[in-house]
């Protein structure tokens, strides 16, 4: 059974949910193009705490990972997707 949920092909990093969040959330983004891919989250300082997605993506197919924050400290953080010539940053936040 293909669990994959088609996606139009464009490049799109959603809003993580649920936000706030407390311990985990979950982060759906597509890419418009086939390639690698890189989704990272950073700290209020710009400091890179965690990867969640290094690889190759396919166009027409939403990507759905998930951040584990236990060890993370409350506060602001961001998240940005890269894929091709395409970032997009977004921001989220963490409450314990």
């Amino acid at each position: 059974l293909d669990m994959k949920e088609l996606a139009p092909k464009t490049f799109a990093l959603l809003q993580n949910y649920p936000n706030p969040f407390n311990p985990s959330t979950e982060i759906k983004f597509s890419v418009e193009q086939n390639g690698p891919a890189t989704l990272k989250i950073y700290n209020v300082l710009g400091q890179e705490v965690a990867t969640l997605f290094n690889d190759a993506a396919e166009a027409g197919q939403y990507y759905k990972v998930k951040l584990d924050a236990n060890n993370f400290a409350s506060g602001l953080y961001f998240y940005k997707l890269e894929s091709g010539q395409r970032t997009e940053l977004k921001k989220m936040l963490l409450l314990k």
